[in-house]
């Protein structure tokens, strides 16, 4: 039987009446948006729609399935009554569909209900979810297949050469021997030879500190990284050090501007913080180091009376503040501070700050690699910096003079000698 022609208006008329009178609007939307899915594959799989007669057809229907399947979403916990063929067996396209990243907030939730941590707190999460509850295999799935996924990742080998390095940590709280603990979370992101961002390595670190630093960098260097012309971050303890027992001396530091700038304007008085900020910005728009040194002067004559201590910071900072002087322009907007790995922090502390405290080390590590895969993925596809300008970072690197063979040797310029007579033999009286 043929169905009538249905304007797009008419139609969600229909629907929009039909959904109001629901205690959830957008869920019985949902719902049924589903309903029509399996509907479409099942008419797709069959060749044909429910008790059509047709010569294409290559299935009959047998009802639907004898269980309803629960399927938990962010709108809320729904139960679906899957059609079956009466062969072949069928699977809606969507209910294995989503993101990675949420499959990992969700495992962290359900790990918390598992171990008795935060109950009542995660208890208010999952309502947010609209989950009605969590069983233990569950957590086992999300947890194996992620964990794997993370594995992979953070021990893949680098393969390249990375001029730029930003390393970073930031802060989550994780409960250990019945303790709730501030873990470091360190985060290293670089840009390869063809321009591209990637992520190259995660720790999560009890405490941040010289060896803390020392460790993460060599497990960087023992994947493969190399290459390494500059890494940014802010003044961390011990991470100089780090970066000069790990690297060669070629490879410099950055210390991170804006963190610098932060460090000063704190010991300015909150009236006169707009006019320091202003006049700080002014060093690192100078177009050469030899003016950026200059203007940093001016600038520590104009306010030291006012902001000795401030001043001091300034001009202790100097050097470590302008070594993105020493490479390409095009870059020195990029590499002199970690605000392209700032805003992935931001992304990241989003994401984390749903569950509060992380039950475990290794749940923490399983949603924040789960959320840095996902901009890896990103990534690796945008051009970041030309590729040109970064090759031509190693252009003095190991150049070794070539001496051709005699016949490819080129003999302009040079006079040709005819060719020498032989010396008579010497006899000796």
């Amino acid at each position: 039987m043929a169905k009538g022609n249905v304007s797009r208006e008419e139609m969600f008329g229909k629907l929009l009446g039909s959904f109001k009178g629901t205690g959830d609007p957008i869920k019985a939307m949902f719902e049924w948006l589903t309903e029509e899915m399996m509907e479409s594959e099942m008419v797709e799989k069959l060749g044909a729609e429910k008790y059509e007669r047709s010569a294409n057809r290559k299935g009959v229907r047998a009802g639907s399935r004898s269980k309803p399947r629960r399927w938990d979403t962010r709108l809320g916990t729904l139960s679906l009554q899957i059609p079956k063929p009466r062969s072949g067996g069928y699977v809606p396209s969507f209910l294995e569909r989503g993101k990675r990243s949420e499959k990992a907030l969700c495992s962290v939730v359900m790990e918390a209900f598992v171990q008795g941590v935060s109950t009542r707190k995660m208890e208010k999460v999952v309502q947010a979810f609209g989950i009605k509850d969590i069983s233990a295999g569950q957590v086992s799935r999300f947890c194996e297949e992620l964990d794997e996924k993370v594995k992979i990742f953070l021990s893949r080998r680098l393969v390249g050469r990375y001029p730029y390095v930003w390393v970073d940590a930031l802060y989550e709280k994780v409960r250990e021997d019945s303790a709730v603990t501030n873990h470091a979370v360190v985060v290293a992101i670089g840009v390869n030879e063809l321009g591209h961002r990637e992520i190259l390595g995660l720790m999560v670190m009890p405490t941040e500190d010289g060896e803390s630093w020392k460790m993460f960098l060599r497990s960087l260097v023992e994947r493969g990284l190399s290459g390494v012309k500059l890494i940014i971050s802010d003044k961390h303890l011990g991470i100089r050090e780090a970066v000069k027992q790990i690297f060669n001396n070629g490879v410099l530091w950055q210390r991170c501007k804006v963190h610098t700038m932060r460090n000063i304007l704190c010991r300015v008085s909150k009236s006169a913080k707009q006019e320091v900020a202003n006049a700080l910005k002014t060093i690192f728009a100078q177009a050469s180091r030899k003016k950026a040194e200059g203007e940093a002067r001016r600038v520590i004559n104009e306010f030291d009376q006012r902001f000795p201590e401030a001043m001091k910071t300034l001009e202790d900072s100097l050097d470590e503040v302008l070594t993105f002087y020493r490479f390409p322009q095009e870059h020195w907007k990029k590499i002199s501070s970690t605000n392209p790995l700032e805003r992935l922090n931001r992304e990241t502390r989003r994401r984390t700050r749903v569950v509060g405290v992380f039950p475990t080390t290794n749940s923490c590590l399983r949603l924040v690699g789960m959320v840095l895969l996902e901009q890896h993925e990103d990534w690796i596809t945008q051009t970041y910096m030309d590729s040109e300008k970064l090759t031509e970072l190693y252009a003095d690197d190991g150049k070794i003079e070539v001496v051709p063979p005699k016949e490819q040797r080129s003999t302009v310029g040079i006079n040709l000698l005819p060719p020498l007579k032989p010396m008579r033999e010497l006899v000796m009286v």
